[in-house]
C-alpha cells in the first residue's frame, strides 16, 4: 500500500509517516518547508524520514494545483491519501489571513481534486476542534452546530469539511474529517503553549498566561492521535454515510491552563514567572472532545495522560542540544 501523507514535515505528518512506515507501507511525502516557524525543525524531521527505504519526499505548495500534480507525476499510483497539511495557528491568522484562505482552502480543493482523479480508496484529512468556534455546550459532539467560528483558522477548517461532503456526494469518493484537539508531544509545533512555555521557563524568561489561566484544553497526547488516524484509515465510510464521516480525535479530559504550567514546572525543576494577561481574539474558554463516535467506528482509545505525555516531551526536550 503506497499512501501520500502531505505535511509530512511538520507535527503530525511527521510521526503519522513513521508509523505507516514502520508497518510496512510506502509513504510519498510532501511539504512546502514554509517559515511559518523555524525551518530547521522541519528540516530534522525529514531528515529522520528520509533515511528509511520506503519514504519519498517531494516539496511542493499544495495550493498551486497545477505544480503539485506535475511534481507528483512519477507517485500516481497512490492508494489512499492523509491530508496533514495546513496553514496552523489560532492567533497567526489575525494578521495573515491570505495563507489561510491559500492553504487551508485552496490546499485542500487541490488535494481532493487529486483524491477523484486518482480515485484513491480513502482521503482521510485533518480538520480541527476549532471548527466548534463559540459552542459553549460540552463535550463538543460531532452532530453540534459548527456555524459559529471563533477564528478564521477555525473557519477555513469548516470550509475544509463542507466541501469535502461536497466531494464525497458527487463522486462517491470514501472520506474522513478527523477534528484533533490540542495535539501535543516530541517533535511538536513551536507555536504551541506547551512548547513556547518550556523553551521561555528554560530561559528564565516570564510567560504570557491568557484570560488569568482560566482556561482548559483537551491535551491530545501525539501517539494516541497518531493511532487515530491509522484507524480511521483502515475504516472508510460507506455509502449509508454519503461517503464522508467527521470525528474528534481527543483525550475526553480537559486539564486547566494552569495544570500545565505546574506540570511543567515539576518536570522541569524551575517556577515560571507568570505575567496574567486578558482573552486573546479568536481564543476560547475551553475545549473538550466527546470521542464516543471516534470509539464505536474504530475502537479509538486515548491512553496517555497529560503527566505522562509531558514526561515524555520534556525528555526528548532535554535531549537536545538546543531548541529549535
Amino acid at each position: 500500500m503506497s499512501v501520500l501523507v502531505t505535511g509530512a514535515a511538520g507535527f503530525i505528518g511527521y510521526h503519522v509517516s513513521h508509523a505507516l512506515l514502520a508497518q510496512g507501507r510506502r509513504v510519498i511525502g510532501v511539504d512546502n518547508l514554509n517559515t511559518y516557524y523555524n525551518p530547521a525543525l522541519k528540516h530534522a524531521r525529514l531528515a529522520n524520514l528520509t533515511r528509511h527505504k520506503d519514504f519519498s519526499f517531494v516539496e511542493a505548495d499544495i495550493a498551486d494545483h497545477a505544480g503539485l500534480a506535475e511534481r507528483l507525476g512519477a507517485h500516481m499510483r497512490v492508494d489512499h491519501i492523509i491530508h496533514l497539511a495546513a496553514q496552523a495557528g489560532v492567533r497567526y491568522s489575525l494578521d495573515h489571513p491570505f495563507d489561510y484562505v491559500s492553504a487551508n482552502v485552496a490546499g485542500h480543493l487541490s488535494l481532493m481534486e487529486l483524491a477523484r482523479h486518482w480515485a484513491v480508496d480513502h482521503f482521510v484529512y485533518a480538520s480541527s476542534s476549532s471548527v466548534y468556534g463559540r459552542n459553549t455546550k460540552t463535550p463538543f459532539a460531532e452532530t453540534d452546530p459548527t456555524d459559529k467560528p471563533a477564528s478564521l483558522y477555525g473557519a477555513t477548517k469548516k470550509a475544509d469539511e463542507v466541501m469535502t461532503s461536497a466531494y464525497a456526494h458527487l463522486y462517491q469518493m470514501p472520506t474522513t474529517g478527523l477534528r484533533f484537539f490540542t495535539v501535543y508531544g516530541p517533535w511538536g509545533r513551536p507555536d504551541m503553549a506547551y512548547w513556547i512555555f518550556t523553551e521561555k521557563m528554560l530561559r528564565g524568561e516570564p510567560i504570557e498566561i491568557f484570560n488569568h489561566g482560566k482556561m482548559a484544553r483537551d491535551f491530545t497526547y501525539i501517539a494516541d492521535i497518531v493511532d487515530g488516524v491509522l484507524s480511521a484509515l483502515n475504516h472508510p465510510p460507506s455509502a449509508q454515510c454519503s461517503h464522508h464521516q467527521i470525528f474528534n480525535l481527543g483525550n475526553d479530559h480537559p486539564e486547566p491552563l494552569m495544570r500545565l504550567v505546574t506540570l511543567l514546572e515539576e518536570k522541569l525543576g524551575l517556577t515560571a514567572v507568570k505575567q496574567m494577561r486578558g482573552m486573546q481574539k479568536g481564543d476560547v474558554i475551553q475545549t473538550w472532545a466527546d470521542i464516543s463516535a471516534a470509539k464505536a467506528a474504530f475502537g479509538y482509545a486515548p491512553k496517555v495522560s497529560l503527566e505522562t505525555g509531558l514526561d515524555h516531551y520534556v525528555t526528548w526536550r532535554k535531549g537536545l542540544a538546543t531548541g529549535f
